[in-house]
């Protein structure tokens, strides 16, 4: 594998570079480099998805046929290390990254030439409705239930931690149409309009104090079967491809680069407590060398990875190793970031960032004062955030226990 970028790489890396100088305004950038979570604030989110398709670039990893850029996998790897760097806000995932590409995969051609085309402009904005109550990192162990009645659907349940459900106008739902003696069986992939009558979402605030996550109550919502998405009974299989793309689908590494990279420019400026700068104490820029190795070292398989996807090829279980490696490093990011930050890192000042929800009940100060600068605001939040990545698209203790027995047959 040759890791080096070839000249049209290096040319397409460019223009890449004028496009973000030219087209994010100063307000998309804030909203990009003072994220507190993996998710941007909504309306600035919508802004820059909807200046990236008018440039035809809100999907680079679709197919031409269905509005990709039919770019290389390296020119898609470039063109994300760049977005990150300019401070450009990462699109939501679940429509673009997560249920397009299992709608390209399983949908009937009505499904395609309906959902595919809203989701690349954003008309359609999704959620995911897989966790509930009683079933998280076991996902099978779902209950919501859905009885056929004529052309419907009808569904009755709770699903919970769902991102944005009250920004998202649809909700890619598992539901339970019937009971088998495996629990993966009889389990269904249903695309679901919010708008349906029987739907209530009730907000959930995090430790942040932030209104990202939700639970949607389901009581007798009624469903065309022309939503299901694949067929009656399968989903189970739906499912298991769409965590390939939420687990290790796309690359971590240029993100995480880019942040690290922040943080040893700030470490670089910040007083240390015995004199000089942070940078310069023995102890904590051995910490930023190791993270840096463990980093350079997950940049490398995802490039393997990639290389994978390039050629047509399956992640399989190789998304569960992604997944553990890049969120325990994210939450050691946020571990450092926060050390660095110092007190100023203990004072709760949201006013300061860009979060990706509302925080009920804070009041900033009149003046917009800010103890510190605005990367030690930012930190204890993504600290906060940080600590689900380890959790959400199923455990990381569950994932170890999937390579485990797929890979080394344990």
């Amino acid at each position: 594998m040759d890791a080096n970028w070839s000249d049209q790489d290096l040319a397409f890396r460019d223009e890449v570079r004028r496009f973000f100088a030219d087209k994010l305004t100063p307000e998309i950038r804030r909203a990009g480099s003072r994220m507190t979570s993996v998710y941007a604030d909504h309306d600035l989110g919508m802004e820059w998805q909807r200046i990236l398709h008018e440039k035809g670039w809100t999907a680079p990893a679709w197919p031409v046929e269905h509005g990709g850029c039919g770019w290389t996998t390296a020119q898609r790897y470039i063109f994300t290390r760049e977005a990150f760097a300019a401070g450009a806000p990462p699109l939501s995932p679940m429509g673009i990254r997560m249920v397009g590409p299992v709608i390209m995969h399983f949908g009937t051609p009505e499904q395609k030439a309906f959902f595919l085309p809203k989701i690349l402009t954003g008309e359609h904005f999704w959620c995911q409705g897989y966790s509930e109550p009683g079933a998280g990192s076991d996902l099978a162990a779902l209950q919501m239930r859905a009885v056929e009645d004529g052309d419907h659907l009808v569904c009755t349940g709770s699903k919970i931690w769902t991102t944005h459900a009250t920004e998202a106008n649809w909700i890619f739902c598992l539901v339970r149409t019937s009971r088998e003696a495996k629990p993966q069986q009889g389990i269904t992939f249903l695309l679901i309009d919010m708008s349906t009558p029987g739907i209530e979402v009730r907000p959930l605030i995090m430790t942040s104090g932030e209104h990202i996550q939700n639970q949607v109550f389901f009581d007798r919502v009624r469903v065309p079967k022309a939503n299901v998405l694949g067929s009656i009974g399968q989903g189970w299989m739906v499912a298991k491809y769409l965590l390939e793309f939420e687990r290790g689908g796309s690359a971590s590494a240029p993100e995480l680069q880019v942040r690290l990279a922040d943080l040893i420019t700030a470490a670089s400026k910040q007083p240390a407590d015995e004199g000089g700068v942070l940078l310069d104490d023995p102890a904590f820029s051995a910490k930023l060398a190791a993270a840096q190795i463990r980093l350079d070292v997950l940049e490398m398989l995802e490039f393997r990875l990639l290389s994978t996807v390039a050629q047509g090829q399956s992640v399989g279980t190789a998304s569960s190793m992604m997944k553990v490696l890049a969120t325990e490093l994210a939450q050691h990011i946020t571990e450092l970031a926060l050390e660095a930050a110092g007190t100023q890192g203990l004072v709760f000042q949201p006013h300061a960032t860009m979060p990706g929800g509302a925080i009920p009940g804070y009041v900033a100060p009149t003046d917009g004062y800010v103890c510190g600068e605005p990367w030690q605001a930012v930190a204890p939040l993504r600290y906060l955030n940080e600590r689900a990545g380890s959790i959400y698209a199923g455990s990381n203790e569950i994932q170890r226990n999937i390579m485990a027995k797929a890979v080394l047959r344990l």
